[in-house]
């Protein structure tokens, strides 16, 4: 965690401004010093900072405009965020010239983490800013909106902004600092996350190759197994061809020795005899009809 030199936590040092007229700014001057007191010894990083300006040269507000932003900038110190967003809010609507209404509406809203809100009501009031300390101060608040909304590029951006105007403002220089350590933090992790997705790339082509060769060997295995083991019905049909061709044939007869063979048997057997000596095997009595 940053820490200044004298180990506090840097916070926003965001600063609210209310304008009043010359009758008022005892009582609330004394108020506002006692607020910075209490808070410049105790104060968390990105936590606001309530200061009271009086700006009245040059500047003319009506009366009812001077109560209302009075009566926001009490109930932003009670920490009725809405409530004082609503008082500002309507000075901005009556008058889109104030700097302070616009400024003090800035913060309504980044203290109820409205930062887009914050960021576009700072702008307008860096349009009427009338010095380079209050430019360095909105550029200041506009960086911490843009760091809460995890826009850490264009945070570094608005804190070296407020640092051309007030160079030796310490909180900003933290704060940048701070910015700075996120956003090489970031810039690693995102260069690990790509090494990793690299590596784990490179695994997967590796195991889906493994998977390609595995497959093909056990295509290969089962034709050298097919070529080793042919199919049982394809060995049968060949010992059936085997045994078939080992047996002995049977001998046959034309029809014409057959004739003579039943002329013999009409005249005697003595010449029956003789005839089936002339054949050289057994003869097999057929069933068809000569």
């Amino acid at each position: 965690m940053i820490r200044n030199k004298s180990n506090k936590i840097i916070g926003d040092s965001f600063v609210s401004l209310c304008f009043c007229d010359a009758r008022e700014q005892k009582s609330i001057s004394h108020k506002n010093t006692k607020t910075l007191n209490s808070t410049k010894s105790n104060f968390n990083l990105f936590e606001i900072i309530f200061v009271v300006s009086f700006l009245i040269t040059g500047i003319s507000f009506a009366q009812s405009n001077r109560s209302t932003l009075n009566n926001g900038v009490d109930k932003y110190e009670e920490k009725k965020y809405t409530d004082a967003e609503l008082d500002f809010r309507k000075i901005v609507e009556n008058s889109p010239e104030s700097f302070e209404a616009k400024f003090n509406l800035g913060d309504s809203y980044y203290k109820q983490g409205k930062y887009d809100d914050a960021i576009k009501s700072f702008n307008g009031a860096l349009e009427s800013a009338g010095n380079d300390d209050l430019r360095a101060k909105i550029y200041h608040n506009i960086g911490n909106s843009l760091l809460k909304s995890n826009k850490v590029q264009e945070s570094v951006e608005a804190y070296k902004n407020a640092l051309k105007f007030n160079p030796n403002d310490q909180d900003t220089k933290y704060n940048l600092s701070y910015a700075l350590e996120l956003l090489k933090n970031k810039d690693k992790n995102k260069q690990d996350q790509n090494k990793n997705d690299k590596n784990d790339q490179k695994k997967d082509d590796q195991k889906n190759q493994q998977n390609q060769n595995q497959d093909q060997q056990n295509k290969d295995q089962n034709k050298q197994d097919q070529k080793q083991n042919p199919e049982p019905k394809d060995q049968d049909a060949k010992q059936d061809n085997t045994k078939q061709s080992s047996q002995p044939k049977e001998q046959k007869i034309s029809k014409d020795e057959a004739n003579r063979i039943l002329d013999a048997l009409k005249n005697n057997e003595k010449d029956l005899q003789k005839i089936l000596r002339k054949q050289t095997g057994k003869v097999k009595k057929t069933d068809k009809d000569w």
